[in-house]
């Protein structure tokens, strides 16, 4: 385990998928990530890498060849190595390996950075085509962070609000895990999305292309909540496993096959191609308060 710290926030990064394990504002004496406790979902904050979301029968082509990849890749079930580590900031790294090679033919070199500043915890995805043809992937982050955040206060009195105004549906997912290709209505005109266990009884809110950059969780009871900020992703992700006492706030640089998709991955919607030597670079930020 990897242990940060600066005078305000600690965290705790796990080798085996670069996984945030912990996330705690110390100068407040709060944590604010899940649990992790398996009886409702045993993991906290994984990362998704080569893929975003669910494959169609687990399966897509390449290259006249048929590969089986399971949800989200195999990125959140790997060992990475420290790269680099330093007081309040770590990078971890993943590489092509045999095993990986036989799931997803590309080399490939992936990053995780994790850095503390003040009250803000950055988190950057680097990935670098290590190859001599074409890198296809997707990637995102998972974090779960607990509700409620202090005693006496609600799941229900917590809210989502987006720095701007949003009319969006959802794309709703089939029992598989794929996406519909009709959306339902959840946003109209507005900022606020309250917070409420039955309304992720039927999985995540797959939220796409939308104006805000940042979403800030909060209760009007409640002193303690989070801006999420998550500029450059195109799709947003918002889920928790059934009563659940957690939120997942999901930046996606990728999403899952539609019900009807080909398999073939450069036709897979969001797909990312990176040229031989080309690096990509996103990172999503948590401003803790």
């Amino acid at each position: 385990m990897l242990q940060l710290s600066n005078d305000k926030l600690a965290i705790t990064v796990a080798e085996k998928g670069a996984e945030l394990q912990s996330l705690t504002r110390t100068d407040l004496q709060q944590e604010y990530l899940w649990s992790g406790d398996a009886a409702f979902w045993g993991k906290k904050s994984p990362v998704l890498f080569p893929i975003v979301g669910g494959l169609l029968d687990n399966k897509y082509q390449y290259n006249g060849q048929s590969y089986t990849l399971g949800r989200h890749g195999f990125a959140r079930d790997m060992v990475f190595e420290v790269a680099e580590q330093a007081a309040a900031s770590a990078t971890l790294r993943l590489t092509n390996n045999d095993d990986t090679l036989k799931v997803y033919p590309f080399p490939f070199s992936f990053e995780v950075a994790y850095a503390l500043q003040d009250n803000r915890l950055t988190v950057t995805y680097r990935v670098r085509n290590t190859g001599t043809a074409d890198l296809l992937f997707s990637v995102g982050g998972h974090p779960a962070f607990k509700l409620p955040l202090e005693p006496g206060v609600a799941y229900e009195d917590y809210y989502l609000l987006f720095n701007r105004e949003e009319t969006t549906g959802k794309w709703p997912l089939s029992a598989g895990g794929q996406i519909e290709r009709t959306p339902e209505p959840l946003l109209d005109h507005t900022q606020k999305l309250p917070l409420a266990k039955p309304m992720f009884y039927k999985d995540a809110l797959v939220l796409k292309h939308l104006a805000s950059t940042a979403i800030t969780l909060k209760s009007d009871t409640a002193a303690r909540g989070l801006e999420f900020h998550f500029d450059g992703f195109p799709y947003l992700g918002i889920w928790a496993a059934k009563d659940a006492d957690f939120v997942c706030i999901e930046p996606w640089c990728g999403i899952a096959d539609h019900v009807d998709a080909s398999g073939q991955l450069q036709e897979k919607e969001g797909i990312i191609t990176l040229t031989p030597g080309q690096t990509f670079e996103r990172a999503w930020s948590v401003v803790l308060f």
